[in-house]
């Protein structure tokens, strides 16, 4: 099995910084597609950024420029750099790891919230 370990969320005011990490253990693909995704109550839970083994990032607009999601594959695990916060990035984060061997494979974090004052 796969276990997702999340850390870093918190309260921040608006302008300032937060860095999630999450860390996976257990039977993982080397080949795998790492990402945080975020949720607020009743909204469908979107992709905020993603990064390939090979480094390969996809970051949502909404986020572009202020935030950065980078890959430590010796520790098995991402980051997400949150700068320039602003009250609309108030959500519970969750990560994400996932990979195609034999059949789809996707696992996700118990989700860290993060909440932005104005």
């Amino acid at each position: 099995q796969v276990q997702l370990v999340e850390s870093g969320g918190g309260l921040v005011q608006a302008g300032g910084s937060l860095r999630l990490s999450c860390a996976a253990s257990g039977n993982i693909f080397r080949l795998n597609t790492m990402g945080w995704y975020r949720q607020t109550p009743g909204k469908q839970r979107e992709l905020v950024a993603s990064i390939t083994y090979g480094s390969s990032t996809n970051v949502a607009d909404s986020v572009k420029g202020r935030f950065t999601i980078s890959r430590d594959d010796a520790k098995n695990t991402v980051y997400l750099q949150m700068n320039s916060l602003k009250p609309e990035d108030t959500a519970v984060y969750y990560c994400n790891i996932k990979w195609f061997l034999r059949g789809f494979s996707d696992y996700w974090g118990q989700g860290t919230q993060v909440t932005v004052s104005s």
